[in-house]
Order: C-alpha cells, then structure tokens, then sequence
C-alpha cells in the first residue's frame, strides 16, 4: 500500500515538474507572438503580455512597405536549409557508415582528423573560405550555402555513435552475398534502419541552417539573395528601431518554418527511442 502511494506522490511531481518545463519553454514564443500583434506603444508600456491585441495587420504593411520581402526571404532561405539538410544528412550517415562497416587502413587516423575538425570554429576558416568564393565569383550564389553542408564532423561523430549498435553488420554481409552493390545496401538497408537519426540531425541541421546570419550576410550582397535572418536583422536599422511589434512580427515568420519542421520529424525522434527502449 506505502509502495503504491509513493508511486503515485512520484508521478504526481514528475507531471508537475514536466508542466512547468513545457509552459517555461512555450513561454518565450506565446510572448513573441502575442508582440507580433500589438503596437510599439504597447510593447513599450507593457514588455510581456499573454494576450493578443489588435495591431497585426497595421504591423505587417508596415513589414511589407520596406524592404522586408517574406517571399524573397522564405524561398532563399527554404532552398538553403533543405539542401544543406539534404547534402549534410546523407554524406554524414555515408561517411559514417565507411566508418563502421569498412575495414581500411586509415581509418582510425582519418575518424581522429574528424573529431579534430569538430573543435575549429567555423568563423576562423570564414576568411579563408571568403576569398576562395570571391576568386571563384560565387559570392551571391546560394550553392556556396548549401554544398560546405556535405562535410559536417559533428554529425559524422553523431551517425557513427548510432550506426555502431544499431546496424548489423551480418545483415550487410547477407545483402552482399546476394549480389546487392554497396550503395545499395547503404540506400535500402541503412538508411531506413538510421531514420530516427536522420531526423534527429535533420531538425537540428534544418534549424541551425535557417537560423544561419553569419555567413550568408558575408556572402551575399545581392537583396535578391538575402535569407529571413538577414532581412529581420535589417529591421533594426532605419525606422524599424521603434516599430518592435513589426520585428516581432518578422521573428514570428522566421520562427514558424523551424516548428513546422520539428513537428513534422519528431514523431521519428520518439519512434527512435521506443525502438531502444524495446532493444535494451
């Protein structure tokens, strides 16, 4: 009977505790949106509030009458994040996959110079990087966004650390003895075992790719080009420093897509984890 009731109190608290981290991490986006609907005096007035007003419309003409473009900036930035996600994903688990089932003879030296790259900050090659695309005048193209996703170290270490329990290497052989070629043993055998690991790194590709400021504002000059984080970067300047509800407004466009895209993935998340609860 003790034993039952202290399961019970338990639940109780993990529910509570659970709640309170749900509304503390929901919290900053309702007061994002609920800004996007109210005017600067407002917002002034009053920093945080739960509930809507009235001034969304007036706060997206004044969006639109600038040089704010969502279209613009959806569409370029869209192209940006599902083809680095793209690229980043499957050259990851390709890699990766090398590492596991393959037995050569760098491959130790080769996995050291990976975890290597991982501790280089980005910005530090940025210069390097800026000077190649200049020479080869590729500057506003967003290839140059998209294709330095292929080699992602981080992600090569992630995939490796899941392929290792995860796929059986007499499955491989079993496919090799029936006269399947490698890649297709990677495309049809690997990958759909690797799915909530692709959409794992896929979410946290997608976003930090969309999220990205830094290097497409050093790459791209042409307004044509630019991405939703420069363009809500750009609403600081000008007469947007005193129109906050329509920064907000912009923050809450750019946010959306990166929602979107968790919800869309995150049922594989919990699909990965019930498969290693069940194997374990």
């Amino acid at each position: 009977m003790k034993k039952n009731r202290s399961e019970t109190v338990l639940k109780i608290v993990m529910y509570i505790v659970c709640i309170i981290l749900s509304i503390l991490s929901i919290m900053p986006f309702w007061i994002m949106i609920m800004n996007a609907t109210r005017s600067t005096t407002e917002i002034q007035q009053h920093a945080i509030s739960l509930l809507p007003s009235s001034y969304t419309m007036k706060n997206l003409s004044i969006l639109l009458g600038k040089s704010f473009n969502p279209i613009v900036g959806f569409t370029n930035s869209a192209l940006i994040s599902i083809g680095s996600t793209a690229c980043a994903i499957y050259f990851s688990a390709l890699t990766a996959y090398s590492l596991v089932v393959y037995d050569w003879k760098l491959k130790r030296p080769f996995f050291s110079f990976i975890m290597a790259v991982m501790m280089i900050p980005a910005q530090i090659t940025m210069i390097g990087f800026y000077q190649m695309v200049y020479k080869a005048q590729m500057t506003n193209n967003l290839l140059m966004l998209i294709l330095p996703a292929i080699a992602s170290p981080s992600m090569v270490f992630f995939m490796r650390q899941y392929i290792q329990p995860a796929l059986s290497l007499e499955l491989v052989n079993a496919a090799r003895i029936d006269g399947a070629k490698e890649f297709r043993i990677f495309n049809t055998i690997a990958l759909p075992i690797l799915k909530p690991a692709l959409a794992t790194q896929a979410i946290f590709s997608f976003v930090s790719s969309w999220n990205n400021l830094f290097t497409p504002l050093v790459l791209l000059t042409n307004k044509d080009k630019y991405t939703m984080p420069i363009m809500v970067s750009l609403l600081r300047g000008d007469i947007y420093k005193t129109e906050y509800g329509s920064v907000y407004l912009g923050l809450t466009l750019t946010v959306l897509p990166s929602i979107i895209v968790y919800l869309f993935l995150s049922k594989y998340i919990i699909e990965g984890v019930a498969m290693g609860s069940v194997k374990g």
